[in-house]
């Protein structure tokens, strides 16, 4: 006798879900492929769900975005103990930053858009805004003082993780090295001086001197 079809499935409610799980899942997702990876239909196809489900945790990609950059904030973005003299509280807390975000170098790319935040992470802009007032800076020109710090460490990983892609992805002498490889030093002789050692030269970790270099121009008197 010809046997029965199997009954059919019901899909009913997608399985519930957390906005742990959404959040790790898409930290995954960045981590291994990129930002511009993670969609929210990608997101709530990795978690075996539908999109609408994930919008009851998250209104779109930028409030996502947002609950990844405090995520990794709190995990590790440790407050450090600030030293009492300003002008090393501000270095110290930079450095702190800067420390945090050359080991995730994705979570820069998000932060320069300049209109997302991690806001567990504004103690740290609170502490270098503070130490420049302390330093006699007014609150609009401390302002102007973090946004130049800011700059300078977001520029110094943005330009050091890309580099260092590049490199890995093609071992061939890079445009530079081919360009200072005949520099003429008629023309410019200081140049055809280093450029031999021009590579590992900008390859050095120089961030700190770099960092207290701008905080001397930020407070020198005008």
């Amino acid at each position: 006798m010809p046997q029965p079809p199997a009954p059919r499935k019901t899909l009913g409610r997608p399985p519930r879900i957390s906005r742990e799980e959404v959040v790790t899942t898409a930290r995954r997702i960045v981590d291994t492929e990129g930002v511009d990876r993670l969609t929210m239909r990608r997101l709530a196809t990795e978690i075996g769900s539908t999109p609408m489900a994930l919008y009851h945790h998250v209104r779109n990609k930028e409030e996502l975005l947002v609950l990844l950059l405090d995520d990794y904030a709190t995990r590790t973005l440790h407050r450090p103990d600030l030293p009492a003299q300003p002008r090393e509280r501000i270095v110290v807390a930079a450095a702190t930053i800067h420390e945090a975000l050359a080991a995730c170098p994705w979570i820069v790319e998000v932060l320069t858009a300049d209109d997302l935040m991690a806001t567990s992470a504004l103690w740290f802009v609170e502490q270098i805004v503070d130490g420049l007032v302390e330093c006699g800076l007014s609150p609009e020109r401390a302002v102007h003082g973090y946004r130049a710090i800011w700059y300078y460490t977001a520029g110094e990983i943005v330009v050091r993780v890309t580099a260092a892609r590049r490199r890995t992805d093609d071992d061939r002498p890079t445009y530079r090295e081919q360009v200072f490889a005949d520099l003429d030093p008629g023309e410019l002789p200081r140049l055809a001086q280093v450029a031999d050692h021009w590579a590992p030269l900008t390859a050095e970790d120089t961030y700190l001197d770099g960092l207290r270099a701008l905080v001397d121009g930020l407070l020198a008197p005008r």
